[in-house]
C-alpha cells in the first residue's frame, strides 16, 4: 500500500499573505494545496493521502476536498505546534488507514506542487529497493559552510553536493518507528524527516526530482511558482520540451 502523507499545517508568516494560510492561496483558478493534492489523487500505485492541516482551516479544507472531487484523500487531521508533530500526526493517521498492512509513505509538502507523477513513482520503487528515498537536485552554485563571525570554515565538492526536496519516503513501520524513539528522546527539533532517519541510524538513497519541485514559502516563491505552471501549460499546447 502506498500512502501519501501532506502536510499543510503551517501559517506561512514569510509569505505575509493577508487573509487565509499559503497552502490556501489561489493559483491558476485553484489552492495551492489543492494542486499538489492531485498530483497523487492521479498517480495510478497511490492508494490513499493523508494531509495534517491547520486545525482552523480543516472545514474549509473538507469542502476544497468535495469541490474538486478528490476521493484518495481518507483522513484530514490537525497539525502539530512543529512541522515534525505534523508529521507524526499525519503517520498516526496513515497508520490507521494501513490497517495492519504493509504500507510505504511518501512525505511532501503541502505547498510543493510542482513535482511530477516520474519522481512519485521513483520515490516508490527506491523505497521498495532500498527502504528510502529522498528526493533531491543538484547544486547548481558553490556551497560555503560557515561558522562563527561569518566566518567560512569548508567549501564542500560541489558535484558530491545535493538540496533535499521531497517527497521523503520510507517504509511506515520505520518512520513511525524513529519519531516515536524521538517523542520518548523528547526530541522535538528535526529539521525534516531524513535528518531524523539519519540520526536514528538508516541508510538513505537519493533520487532525482525536478529543478521546479519548490516550497513556496515566500512571494518570490509564489511569483516563480505562476511562471512555472504558465510554462508547463505552454508545454501541453505547443509540446515544448
Amino acid at each position: 500500500m502506498n500512502i501519501a502523507v501532506i502536510f499543510a499545517g503551517g501559517v506561512g508568516m514569510r509569505m505575509r499573505s493577508k487573509d487565509r494560510p499559503k497552502q490556501f492561496l489561489n493559483m491558476h483558478g485553484k489552492p495551492i494545496i489543492v494542486h499538489t493534492l492531485e498530483l497523487f489523487e492521479n498517480h495510478p500505485d497511490i492508494d490513499a493521502v493523508v494531509v495534517a492541516c491547520i486545525e482552523d482551516w480543516i472545514p474549509h479544507l473538507q469542502k476544497l476536498l468535495t469541490r474538486y472531487n478528490l476521493k484518495k484523500v481518507k483522513e484530514v487531521v490537525p497539525g502539530g505546534k512543529t512541522g515534525q508533530a505534523s508529521i507524526y500526526n499525519g503517520l498516526c493517521a496513515a497508520e490507521r488507514v494501513a490497517d495492519g498492512k504493509e504500507a510505504i509513505v511518501l512525505i511532501h509538502d503541502g505547498v510543493r506542487p510542482l513535482i511530477r507523477e516520474q519522481t512519485i513513482t521513483d520515490n516508490i520503487n527506491s523505497v521498495k529497493a532500498h527502504g528510502s528515498a529522498i528526493t533531491s537536485v543538484p547544486v547548481k552554485e558553490t556551497v560555503l559552510t560557515v561558522g562563527e563571525d561569518n566566518k567560512i570554515v569548508a567549501i564542500p565538492d560541489r558535484s558530491m553536493s545535493r538540496l533535499a526536496r521531497a517527497p521523503q519516503s520510507f517504509w511506515l513501520k520505520d518512520i513511525l518507528g524513529a519519531h516515536r524513539q524521538a517523542l520518548a528522546e523528547k526530541k522535538g527539533d528535526f529539521i525534516d524527516s531524513c535528518s531524523m532517519m539519519q540520526y536514528y541510524g538508516h541508510q538513505l538513497y537519493l533520487i532525482e526530482g525536478p529543478q521546479e519541485n519548490i516550497k513556496i514559502t515566500t512571494p518570490d516563491d509564489f511569483y516563480t511558482m505562476r511562471a512555472l505552471l504558465d510554462a508547463r501549460e505552454d508545454e501541453q499546447i505547443y509540446g515544448l520540451d
